[in-house]
C-alpha cells in the first residue's frame, strides 16, 4: 500500500490548540438555524495539507458519490490553511451568513468551539449511525463535551518509540522494555556515542513528555461536571515529570541543546541522523524515510514503567462538525458521516497515511502496512486526551507545560515547585473558561 504523503498529517492533525484562540472569548450569541433545506449548496472548509491534492482526490470521490445520493444538492469544499484557522473559523460563528454547513477541526478545539456557540450537538445522529460503534473511544471523547457530541472524529495521530537499529546492534543494546530501560539505554548510547544523542527529548515537546506523566500514573487535570481542576503538581504526576526531564543532561541529550527542542526538532535530530531514539508519530515516517536513518531503524510502543506496559500517548488528529447555522442540518449532518466513514477513512489513509478512527479499518491497514502496527498497538492499549475543557486552549497557547519542563531541565525550580506554578496557571486558564 503506497503511503505517498506522510509530512501531511502534523500540518492538519497536530498542530493543535496553541493556535486557537477562542478559549478566552465571548460565546456567540445564539446563531441556531431556523430552517433545514433538504437541497441546495452545502459548504465545506477543510484543512490544507502540505501536500493536498491525494486528499482532494478522496474527497471529491465521497462529495461525488454524496452528491448522486442526494439529488438536488452540490457540495463545494474549500480548503482552508491550518495557521489561520482559529481566526476564519471563529468569524464564521459570528457571521453565519457567511459560514460553511461542515468543518474540520482539530480535536483539541472541540470544547472551545462548543463554548463558542458554534458546533451543532449531533449526539442522536451519531448514536444511531453505524459505523459509530466501531469508533475509537479516546476518538469519541474528542468529539464529546458535557457528555454530548459535536462531530465524527476524522482521523487519529499517536507517538511512538523510534530507535537506530544499526546502532543498538553494533552496541549489543535490547530494545528497552520499561520506561527505566528506555532511560538506561538513552544513556548507554550517549556515553558509547557522543556525538548522538541517546534519546533526543525536547523541553518544548508537550506530546512526547504526557506519555511519562500517564505512565507514571498522573494525569494533567481532573474533572467533573465540565469543571477541571489540574492535577500536574499531584504525587503521580511529578514522578512522571521528574523522569522525562532526567534525560536532559549531558550523559543523554544536553539542556543547553535540548531545553528550546520542540517535537519537529526532535524528529529531525533522529532523521538526521543525530540521535539514538526519539519519540515521533505514524506522521513522522516520511520524515524517516527521507533522512540519513532510512532502511536504519524501526519503530516499537513507547513502554511503560512495568514490563510488558505501553506508555499511554496522547491521541491527536482532527474531527468533522456541523455548524449550528446550518441551514443543511440533515444534509450536513450526512456529508459530515460519509466524510468520517469507513470508506472514506480507508481512502484517507492510503492517500495521505491518516490513521483511521474506526478500529475495524485501523487493524485492516495495519495489516496492509507492518509500520502501522506499533502505532496501533498504542491505541489499542488506550491512548489520553487533553481535558476536555475551553481553558486547555489557553492552557497550550501560554507554553504553560513547556515552561514547567523548562524551569525543571535548566535548575530553576525543582520539580515540586514548577509543577505547583504550572497548576496555578493552568487552574486560572479553566476557571476563566468558565
Amino acid at each position: 500500500m503506497k503511503l505517498s504523503a506522510r509530512l501531511a498529517a502534523p500540518t492538519a492533525a497536530l498542530v493543535l490548540a496553541g493556535l486557537t484562540a477562542t478559549a478566552c472569548a465571548p460565546s456567540t450569541s445564539d446563531n441556531s438555524a431556523t430552517s433545514d433545506e433538504k437541497s441546495g449548496t452545502l459548504r465545506v472548509w477543510l484543512f490544507q495539507e502540505v501536500a493536498n491534492k491525494p486528499k482532494e482526490k478522496v474527497v471529491d470521490e465521497a462529495v461525488d458519490a454524496f452528491e448522486k445520493a442526494h439529488q438536488g444538492t452540490k457540495v463545494e469544499v474549500d480548503y482552508i490553511p491550518v495557521d489561520t484557522r482559529a481566526q476564519k473559523i471563529k468569524a464564521a460563528f459570528n457571521d453565519p451568513k457567511s459560514a460553511p454547513d461542515l468543518i474540520e477541526y482539530g480535536n483539541t478545539d472541540t470544547a472551545g468551539y462548543v463554548k463558542d456557540g458554534g458546533l451543532a450537538d449531533v449526539s442522536e445522529e451519531f448514536a444511531a449511525w453505524d459505523d459509530a460503534k466501531d469508533t475509537d473511544p479516546t476518538a469519541r471523547e474528542s468529539v464529546t463535551v458535557g457528555g454530548k457530541v459535536y462531530g465524527a472524529p476524522l482521523f487519529v495521530g499517536v507517538r511512538a518509540l523510534y530507535y537506530r537499529t544499526d546502532v543498538f546492534k553494533d552496541l549489543e543494546l535490547e530494545v528497552p522494555n520499561t520506561q527505566a530501560q528506555l532511560i538506561d539505554t538513552a544513556r548507554k548510547i550517549r556515553k558509547e556515542r557522543p556525538e548522538l544523542y541517546g534519546l533526543a527529548v525536547g523541553g518544548a515537546y508537550t506530546y512526547g513528555a504526557m506519555p511519562f506523566i500517564w505512565a507514571n500514573g498522573g494525569e494533567l487535570a481532573t474533572g467533573k461536571g465540565g469543571t477541571y481542576t489540574s492535577a500536574i503538581a499531584g504525587p503521580a504526576a511529578q514522578k512522571g515529570i521528574k523522569a522525562y526531564t532526567s534525560l536532559f543532561g549531558d550523559d543523554n541529550c544536553p539542556a543547553a541543546k535540548c531545553a528550546e527542542m520542540g517535537g519537529n526538532d526532535t524528529v529531525t535530530a533522529f532523521a538526521s541522523g543525530k540521535a539514538g531514539m526519539a519519540i515521533g508519530g505514524d506522521f513522522s515516517h516520511q520524515a524517516m524515510e527521507d533522512g540519513k536513518v532510512k532502511g536504519k531503524y524501526a519503530v516499537v510502543p513507547l513502554p511503560g514503567v512495568k514490563e510488558g506496559e505501553i506508555a499511554p500517548a496522547f491521541a491527536g488528529g482532527n474531527n468533522l462538525g456541523v455548524l449550528k447555522s446550518s441551514s443543511h442540518r440533515t444534509l450536513a449532518v450526512e456529508l459530515m458521516k460519509s466524510l468520517a466513514g469507513k470508506e472514506t477513512q480507508r481512502g484517507l489513509f492510503e492517500a495521505m497515511g491518516f490513521l483511521p478512527t474506526h478500529t475495524d479499518v485501523r487493524d485492516e491497514v495495519a495489516r496492509q502496512e507492518p509500520f502501522i502496527e506499533p502505532f496501533v498497538k498504542t491505541l489499542d492499549a488506550g491512548a489520553k486526551f487533553v481535558p476536555a475543557s475551553p481553558g486547555w486552549a489557553a492552557i497550550d497557547a501560554s507554553l504553560v507545560l513547556p515552561t514547567m519542563f523548562q524551569e525543571v531541565v535548566r535548575g530553576d525550580k525543582p520539580v515540586p515547585a514548577a509543577a505547583e506554578d504550572a497548576a496555578k496557571k493552568m487552574d486560572d486558564a479553566f476557571r476563566s473558561a468558565g
